[in-house]
């Protein structure tokens, strides 16, 4: 059977609350819909930690400037539906709203929060939808991913905030894939004394490597071979790591070399602390190579830890 749709944010509170009611845990994972594989072990392990998982579909307008166009984003729901209707292992609900940024006034901005109809436009635009309310956790947004997407983290917080407090999670599961998200929403939740564990998930990949991603759909097959570039790129530098190269300078020409090589354009490769974010200029405890690079017109992140002790 197909799990509920829930679209309405007080029905959704109130199913929560009633879930509570009967001693049940609750677990939450955020999703933007088009659901693979990643998404469904994110669901699976949610399902291992608590008693029902609610599952967020929601194109979030809040984290994408006025430059991007939400409406490329992938959208499938009745797939996503049909996806998440063969998990076994426990109750799924989906959250499905249609627009968390309206407050009942007039807007001449629309979302469909991906159940398809509707044109899916930024929040931030001027004139946007009257909501000026942001959460921003502000060292560890500001490198990686935020230095070229400005207004990505604080709407990505700031959703994330406004999901917790109407689902009323005990447990939210991340991929590790964004690992600098991962590390935001934990210290938010830390910050902000969120009663919520927040678990971060191994990055689920293709059989070839291939980080799992809603946008790989649209790379070519050439690109898409090319983009494997990324994941190889980073396994050489764990490997090398192993072998005792330690400069940092040196992994990231190599991982850059490798990208420019098979036609990417690197957005950017650093080698990173894994809580703080802070770079580093040399291997000497656990550290995060995360890489954004893009093939045709599909940017790709991808990361790798690797903990080590000199």
């Amino acid at each position: 059977m197909e799990p509920e749709v829930i679209r309405d944010k007080d029905s959704m509170r109130k199913w929560s609350r009633a879930m509570r009611s009967q001693g049940k845990t609750i677990g939450l994972v955020p999703t933007m819909g088009y659901l693979h594989e990643g998404h469904l072990s994110l669901v699976r392990q949610s399902l291992t930690l608590t008693d029902v998982t609610v599952v967020s579909i929601y194109v979030n307008p809040g984290q994408f400037s006025p430059t991007e166009d939400l409406s490329t984003y992938p959208s499938d729901f009745s797939g996503d539906l049909a996806k998440l209707a063969a998990i076994s292992g426990g109750k799924v609900v989906v959250f499905n709203p249609k627009n968390l940024y309206d407050y009942g006034g007039e807007t001449k901005k629309i979302n469909d929060g991906g159940g398809g109809g509707g044109r899916v436009v930024s929040c931030v635009e001027e004139g946007g939808l009257g909501h000026e309310t942001w959460i921003r956790v502000e060292r560890l947004e500001k490198g990686l991913c935020g230095k070229s997407r400005p207004v990505f983290f604080r709407g990505v917080a700031t959703i994330v905030t406004k999901l917790f407090n109407i689902v009323e999670p005990d447990v939210a599961v991340f991929g590790k894939k964004d690992y600098q998200q991962w590390r935001i929403i934990q210290r938010m939740v830390r910050d902000l004394d969120f009663g919520i564990e927040i678990v971060g998930s191994d990055i689920a990949r293709e059989r070839d490597g291939l980080a799992m991603s809603s946008r790989n759909v649209r790379l070519s097959d050439e690109e898409r071979q090319r983009a494997l570039s990324i994941s190889r790129s980073l396994a050489m530098a764990k490997a090398s790591v192993a072998e005792g190269k330690t400069s940092c300078a040196e992994l990231k020409d190599m991982i850059i070399q490798q990208v420019v090589e098979s036609a990417g354009r690197v957005d950017y490769v650093e080698i990173v602390d894994q809580e703080t974010l802070e770079g580093v200029e040399e291997i000497k405890s656990g550290v995060v190579i995360c890489v954004a690079a893009w093939f045709g017109t599909v940017r790709l992140i991808d990361n790798i830890e690797i903990d080590v002790s000199f």
